[in-house]
């Protein structure tokens, strides 16, 4: 049965059904209640003066309607409780009118003031409950209200097609699950709470299972992809690393020494680099591309920005300009002709090493011998975009970094089809960035701090929610901040504001600017989250701080501190919350995203939403972490088992790991 096949379902609906990601009935079915009220009519005492309650009453008057405003009305009437008269208000819901008629029995739903002997009521039932009742209270838009969907999902419990078993049977019975069309049964229409905790055990573990399969059977089909050894010279390596200007840290050498290992292999390599912010990843990427360039293979690296592509350009240069290495750049801003002349030039091999953004993954884009693909911030790019550029060459090694730190545990379970490199040590020469929270009465301080940096020759992040001002949201945008940071400093201080609405081009004009010193403070939204690198900034100042998640006012901290200067982070809001004394204590971004998980559940995991990691519809991370390590352990017991081998249809499973991406 198709969508638009099910009772209530109009064109009208159907869009409307669109527009909250629902196209088919699973989707549908697994639209799974993010709550349930839970009524039982009672008699009303003082004991509830205030309280969500449900009470049966009988209606005295017919019902008034009063237009406070335009789309704005309120009915109101006389009823009876226990012989008790009360009145009953319910706002802009003039429509029940002609539905409440004297010495009807209804329930009315919400919050009984004794002072006005008034019942505001939240909702009315027309059919007045005598049992308890337990409602289902769903995401909604503004064209799908909660009855809406509750009546159409109630029409599509029956079919077949979202049955679709992905639980081997065995681990069905091992756990005593309920059938599957019997779980969907439990969670939109439950007799009792006991249903709901069965049902909700089921749907969270077929959730975990089915992603913990994909990542084992990833793991296992890896393992069989052979390809050809790369041959280098660790000398030559060693010769490189020592023109640097530092020395590698610890955790560098010991993920470079498996990256090379991984190279030098018949195996494919598939490995994660997961640092944190100024952990150094990068320049661990330009020496694998070095020792792949040595064995006579090219390579590319995709960043998710132009601004990123260009500094990684200009780095490796930089690093390459007294070796032999040809780079190239390929950004969606060139001109036809610059594109042109590098496509010419990767195709014959005169471009050892390509870097650029999505532009790479185009289909003219033709190598002539790739043989390492690297994805810089790795959670930016699809499944899709990583596939199309591994396809460029025959077996192309790949690596993947990413500054979004996971908790170890999570990283190896969620990454289990990868190997896993963390980078926890940051340079030599690196500061601690100090980090304070200050109230909005606290900011002449942070302006004068920030004046005395400027005058030491330093330069200023400065961070908005919003782009433009909004009436609905008491928050700082950018606009707002330049002009008054321009009063503040008399317009005496060079300011210019970046955010995403700017065209590519002037977004290069206005960071090659501050990268030059000529602008001293930039104020942008987060688009300057990831990877820009100017180490003469200073100070990191984040407006509304509150209203980020820990995982992005780390990235954001981490674009001062990338010099040997005090550097420092100022966290702006009133309100003081335990989540941004965890900034204040640390810059462990691994501590801190233990803390985010701890204190948030998975919600923004170091950005789980925007990771590589699937955003999952009824589990969390955090509350159900025994369920996914038994679902990790279960997939990898049912891979290798006789059951998997003998049940063809199983394959099933197999065709869903695309739609799982």
């Amino acid at each position: 049965m198709e969508l638009a096949q099910i009772k209530g379902v109009g064109p009208k609906m159907l869009s409307s059904l669109h527009e909250l990601n629902i196209y088919t009935i699973e989707d549908l079915l697994t639209d799974f209640p993010y709550r349930y009220d839970i009524f039982e009519p009672i008699t009303l005492n003082s004991e509830y003066n205030g309280e969500r309650i449900a009470i049966n009453v009988q209606v005295e008057t017919t019902p008034t309607i009063a237009y406070i405003r335009k789309n704005f009305n309120k009915l109101q009437f006389r009823c009876l409780h226990n012989n008790q008269t009360m009145y009953a208000v319910i706002f802009n819901r003039a429509f029940l009118k002609q539905h409440i008629t004297i010495n009807k029995i209804i329930t009315l739903i919400g919050k009984y003031s004794s002072k006005n002997n008034t019942f505001v009521c939240d909702d009315i039932k027309l059919t007045p409950i005598t049992n308890k009742q337990i409602i289902p209270i769903y995401h909604i838009s503004k064209n799908v209200k909660n009855n809406d969907l509750r009546k159409i999902i109630s029409s599509a419990l029956d079919d077949a097609t979202a049955q679709k078993k992905y639980i081997p049977e065995s681990l069905i019975e091992k756990y005593n699950l309920p059938a599957k069309k019997q779980a969907f049964r439990m969670i939109h229409n439950p007799y009792n709470y006991d249903e709901i905790k069965r049902a909700s055990l089921f749907f969270k573990y077929e959730e975990l299972f089915l992603f913990m399969f994909k990542v084992t059977y990833m793991k296992k089909e890896n393992a069989n992809i052979y390809k050809e050894e790369k041959n280098f010279n660790d000398c030559d390596i060693n010769n490189f690393i020592k023109t640097l200007p530092f020395s590698l840290t610890t955790s560098q050498e010991e993920a470079l020494a498996l990256i090379l290992t991984d190279l030098k292999s018949n195996k494919k390599m598939n490995r994660l680099v997961l640092g944190d912010v100024g952990s150094g990843k990068t320049i661990i990427s330009f020496i694998a591309m070095y020792a792949n360039f040595l064995s006579g293979y090219q390579s590319v690296l995709m960043a998710p920005t132009e601004v990123l592509a260009r500094q990684h350009y200009e780095s490796a240069l930089n690093y390459f300009k007294d070796f032999k290495v040809k780079i190239g750049l390929l950004v969606g801003n060139q001109t036809k002709k610059e594109k042109e002349q590098v496509l010419d030039d990767l195709l014959n091999g005169n471009i050892d090493i390509l870097i650029g953004t999505h532009a790479i993954i185009e289909e003219n884009v033709k190598f002539y011998r790739l043989g390492l693909v690297i994805t810089d911030e790795q959670h930016r790019f699809g499944v899709k975009q990583r596939e199309m550029l591994k396809s460029k060459g025959e077996v192309p090694d790949a690596l993947y970094m990413s500054a979004t730190p996971i908790p170890r545990s999570y990283a190896l379970t969620l990454y289990g089809d990868l190997d896993v490199s963390f980078l926890t040590n940051k340079p030599q020469g690196r500061k601690e960035i100090i980090t304070k929270v200050k109230k909005y009465s606290e900011l002449k301080e942070v302006l004068t701090h920030i004046l005395n940096e400027i005058k030491n020759g330093h330069q200023v992040y400065v961070v908005a929610s919003l782009i433009d001002d909004n009436e609905e949201l008491d928050l700082k945008s950018v606009e707002t901040l330049k002009e008054k940071f321009n009063l503040a400093f008399q317009n005496k201080i060079p300011i210019e504001i970046l955010h995403g609405k700017l065209k590519a081009p002037e977004k290069e004009k206005i960071m090659e600017r501050f990268k030059n010193n000529e602008t001293k403070i930039l104020i942008s939204t987060t688009v300057i989250e990831v990877g820009v690198d100017v180490k003469n900034a200073t100070v990191m100042v984040i407006f509304d701080a509150n209203r980020f998640g820990l995982a992005t006012l780390h990235q954001l901290r981490g674009r001062v501190g990338r010099n040997s200067f005090d550097s420092y982070c100022y966290l702006i809001c009133d309100e003081t919350t335990e989540r941004l004394k965890v900034l204040e204590e640390s810059n462990d971004g691994f501590y801190i995203s233990e803390k985010d998980l701890e204190l948030r559940g998975e919600g923004d995991l170091f950005g789980i939403r925007q990771s590589g990691v699937k955003t999952f519809k009824i589990a969390n991370l955090k509350t159900d972490a025994k369920i996914l390590m038994q679902a990790k352990s279960d997939s990898e017991e049912y891979i290798n088992s006789k059951e998997y081998k003998n049940n063809l249809s199983y394959s099933q499973i197999i065709r869903e790991l695309d739609r799982l991406n």
